[in-house]
């Protein structure tokens, strides 16, 4: 019996051996082959892509079996037992691994994977009981609760089971809510977290009461934990609050243009502990939540997107300041953003050393377009308008005279000479 044992393992390492030769021949091949594909749809490329990465295991599970059927016709079963036991489990593991190439977060496929393949090969050796006792043997008590390497598997899977459900109820419910043109911005992302934060609470909730655990005996432990973390975490907490109340009084909401300091750009994002603002240069800021509540924030589009903007210039005095004021208008008005319907307005706002100085005053309705390049628009536009009525920009100008050293007195001996 024991010979035939080695005999077993000696044919699945030379099975193993030849896919591991069959592929080194046979993926740059199909490598060399799939890459001439071009047109298929992502889903069969990625199909692809996911059997040319398991290929040595697939091609060890094409061997093996079809010798399993062979020694179970040819001879007893004992001698084939220990290579169907190892054809098994290499199946086993090939489906594992091919179906959680489709978890998209690396963390928790490989988590699933390993949990996955733990339990295929606990369960085809049979040591389902065993495994039960030592995991159960493993424990720690408090009071009248225990709790047992076992439970913690037992609401590791159930909670994780029902996180999974969870996210995709969550995701589809926020595209739904997202839709939905009745609900404001800021409250569909303040529904969106609230749900959020129900269903993941119920799941967890769920998940310890389905394996027997009794919630109101870790109610002093958790209790001193949370009055740890909140020591510990003041300012995670209170960002936190902030968000919640950023999104109740509906202050700032995705979309709005906001100047924060040197921080000019339009929200992205609002999340639990931070904002996103975008900058007109592509730069993302994650600004906390906190900051928006105590510091003073800009919303250049919170009640609407109106936004007057003002530009200083100066032209000559000779220049008559009721035609510069009605080409100034004018120069605005041609611009594509500026509105007509709030038109331009020009004031004289100053005398100067060398100018008349004009503040000239327009609206526009879209501040997420940026407000430098509708100014620098605005100027060219002025620029040209002065050129055309001859109306010049002043520049100061100093006149620096050099004079010559006085003429010398004469000499008194020289004079008598």
């Amino acid at each position: 019996m024991r010979t035939w044992n080695l005999y077993q393992v000696i044919i699945a390492l030379c099975v193993a051996g030849i896919a591991f030769a069959f592929a080194h021949i046979f993926v740059p091949r199909y490598r060399a082959w799939l890459k001439t594909r071009e047109g298929w749809p992502t889903w069969r490329i990625r199909l692809a892509l996911i059997l040319q990465r398991r290929m040595r295991l697939i091609l060890f599970v094409v061997i093996i079996w079809p010798i399993v059927w062979i020694m179970r016709e040819l001879t007893w079963p004992s001698r084939s037992y220990l290579l169907a036991i190892i054809a098994e489990l290499a199946l086993a593991w090939l489906i594992i691994a091919l179906l959680t190439r489709f978890i998209a977060n690396a963390f928790l496929r490989g988590i699933v994977r390993a949990a996955g393949w733990a339990w295929v090969t606990v369960s085809i050796l049979n040591l389902e009981d065993e495994s039960v006792r030592l995991l159960d043997s493993i424990a720690i008590s408090t009071g009248d609760m225990r709790l047992s390497l076992w439970t913690v598997v037992q609401a590791a899977t159930i909670v994780g089971a029902l996180i999974f459900a969870v996210r995709f109820i969550s995701k589809n419910s926020a595209t739904r809510i997202r839709r939905n043109e009745d609900i404001s911005p800021s409250m569909q992302v303040l529904v969106i977290k609230f749900l959020q934060l129900i269903l993941y609470g119920a799941a967890i909730w769920i998940g310890l009461r389905a394996v027997g655990v009794d919630l109101t005996g870790l109610a002093f432990l958790s209790g001193a934990i949370g009055v740890g973390l909140g020591f510990g975490l003041q300012k995670v907490v209170s960002n936190l609050v902030s968000g919640v109340i950023i999104l109740l009084d509906k202050s700032i909401k995705p979309g709005d243009v906001i100047s924060l300091g040197d921080t000019f750009g339009w929200i992205e994002q609002l999340g639990a502990r931070y904002v996103s603002v975008v900058t007109r240069d592509g730069k993302e800021y994650l600004i906390p939540n906190e900051d928006l509540i105590t510091g003073q924030v800009v919303n250049w589009s919170h009640t609407n997107a109106f936004v007057r903007l003002d530009i200083y210039f100066g032209t000559a005095y000779g220049d008559d300041p009721h035609k510069v004021r009605k080409v100034a208008i004018a120069a605005a008005q041609s611009v594509d953003r500026v509105l007509a319907f709030r038109p331009p307005v020009c004031h004289i706002v100053g005398f100067g050393d060398s100018s008349v100085d004009y503040i000239l005053r327009f609206w526009i309705d879209d501040p997420t377009g940026g407000l430098t390049n509708i100014r620098g628009n605005v100027y060219l536009a002025l620029w040209d308008a002065f050129r055309e009525n001859d109306i010049s920009i002043p520049f100061p100008q100093r006149e620096v005279r050099h004079l010559n050293d006085p003429q010398k007195v004469a000499d008194p001996d020289e004079s008598e000479n």
